[in-house]
């Protein structure tokens, strides 16, 4: 039997689904990949007169699957208990697979779950997460390989005059361009700001060790997937032997628990990456954070932006947060409450319940690729 809070009866009425596919201001690509159009599929709970918001980036497959899978285990579950709802959708998708799109689809419903269970009891999501920090220090994120060296000065130094201190871009696509870039970007963000390179698994493990010591000339101090994530023994070697003043980073596609624990027991990366929209939400990424605190080993959170903001205040061992140029925008689009950025970093806000996001349905409805909400 549901419990009640306040007088109110919060068993989970029912979820809500809809995708949008928002299309990019300019065709971007990174190292592996292209693409002119981001996917956002979002979800609503309700309970006890009250409507939690949640959301994931990923194909809108994942509506389907939260529909016709996940809305069935979550009615009529407590609303206050998120965690037991997150376990039995775990247990739900055995037979169709925890890595991809099951883990997303968990994500979106397990984030407006607790974003329902926070506006219930008429809190910050981040008070009832039970904060750790008071402002999430960000770094700008863009700089895709399809970007003309103008286009990619004028983002990258944009950033640093708003008063984030800290940039990435992307690499790996045309090496042959790599070492131009990356000058022109340090010439654009000045000797102070940090500068940050992603290529996303692109090069191969020579290819890599190259790229950190000529990077490492222009002061980079962030060097993510040089080599696919999957090649834990390239990681490590990258992190043995690349120059003392810069960080491998790695972990953005982990899905579960097992593998952010490889990742971790191969000692393959300085920083940690998690991604609250893959892991299976917020729940997901708080298990994520605690396996860091126990290795003594940091953790960055990556896009989502203003998913991110509440979960990240209450990881101890927090990094940093990706503030991705694409996910800013949409969520700035779509959402009424989108956090921004205050001397490099992003504080929550305390007079907002929950994650402090209402969907603009109006601005929204343009987009729509599922569902009506």
């Amino acid at each position: 039997m549901a419990t009640t809070t306040r007088g109110v009866d919060v068993a989970v009425e029912r979820l809500d689904v809809s995708a949008y596919a928002v299309p990019t201001d300019s065709p971007e690509s990174d190292g592996t990949l292209e693409w002119d159009s981001t996917t956002i599929v979002v979800v609503e709970a309700f309970a006890g007169g009250g409507r939690g918001l949640g959301y994931t980036y990923g194909d809108a497959a994942a509506a389907k699957l939260i529909e016709g899978k996940l809305a069935g285990v979550v009615a009529g579950r407590d609303a206050m208990s998120v965690t037991g709802a997150w376990e039995a959708m775990v247990g739900a998708i055995r037979n169709l697979g925890r890595p991809g799109i099951s883990s997303m689809a968990i994500a979106a419903v397990d984030a407006a779950l607790w974003d329902l269970k926070a506006r219930l009891l008429d809190l910050p999501l981040v008070t009832l997460l039970d904060a750790a920090h008071t402002s999430v220090p960000v770094y700008g994120s863009g700089g895709f390989t399809s970007y003309s060296i103008e286009r990619l000065q004028e983002q990258l130094g944009g950033w640093v005059e708003e008063g984030i201190p800290r940039v990435k871009m992307k690499v790996g696509r045309y090496s042959v361009d790599d070492i131009d870039r990356v000058r022109a970007a340090r010439e654009a963000i000045g000797p102070d700001a940090e500068l940050f390179v992603d290529a996303n698994g692109a090069y191969d493990r020579k290819q890599a060790l190259d790229f950190a010591e000529r990077f490492a000339e222009f002061g980079v101090s962030w060097f993510e997937e040089p080599v696919s994530s999957d090649d834990l023994e390239g990681l490590r070697l990258l992190r043995d032997r690349a120059p003392a003043s810069m960080e491998i980073a790695a972990g953005e596609y982990g899905y579960d628990l097992p593998y952010f624990r490889r990742m971790l027991e191969a000692a393959a990366v300085d920083v940690l990456q998690a991604d609250a929209t893959r892991c299976a939400g917020i729940t997901g990424f708080l298990l994520a954070g605690a396996l860091c605190e126990a290795r003594s080993v940091p953790l960055s959170a990556h896009t989502a932006p203003a998913l991110h903001v509440p979960a990240c205040c209450a990881t101890v061992p927090l990094r940093h947060l990706e503030y991705f140029h694409d996910h800013v925008r949409i969520e700035r689009m779509l959402f009424d409450g989108a956090p921004k950025p205050l001397d490099g970093a992003l504080p929550p806000d305390p007079s907002r319940p929950g994650l402090g996001l209402e969907l603009k349905r109006s601005d929204a409805a343009r987009y729509a690729v599922y569902g009506t909400q």
